[in-house]
């Protein structure tokens, strides 16, 4: 069982109410009515991942200008590394990414979930 804290339940309750229009745009348009079911900001102990199938294991994350910072890319590091060692596989996409390609980022998506189930 894979445990969280009340903080980063409290947290992915907001995070869920106040999603990003990327975050929108990926849901809405193909996460939610993908055929293995995804789950919008799911709590891991102290982090909070985008989305989450739970069937191939797999973590989605849209990363904003923000994580182009050190700092910022240190913290996604470590975040990958905790999640990579319970057996989790993170696809990191770019806003950018995801808006001038869609498509292509749905089918990573897609084809990653076929590889895990």
């Amino acid at each position: 069982m894979l445990c969280y804290t009340k903080d980063s339940k409290r947290l992915s309750q907001k995070l869920r109410k106040e999603m990003t229009s990327y975050e929108k745009h990926l849901w809405y348009d193909f996460l939610r009515s993908y055929p293995v079911q995804f789950r919008r900001q799911k709590p891991f102990a102290t982090y909070v991942v985008d989305f989450y199938c739970a069937k191939a294991k797999l973590v989605v994350e849209l990363d904003g200008e923000h994580h182009w910072d050190e700092e910022e890319q240190f913290h996604d590091e470590q975040r990958d590394k905790y999640l990579n060692s319970i057996g989790l596989r993170v696809l990191r996409f770019s806003n950018h990414q995801l808006m001038d390609n869609f498509s292509e980022v749905c089918g990573m998506i897609d084809r990653t979930v076929k590889e895990r189930t």
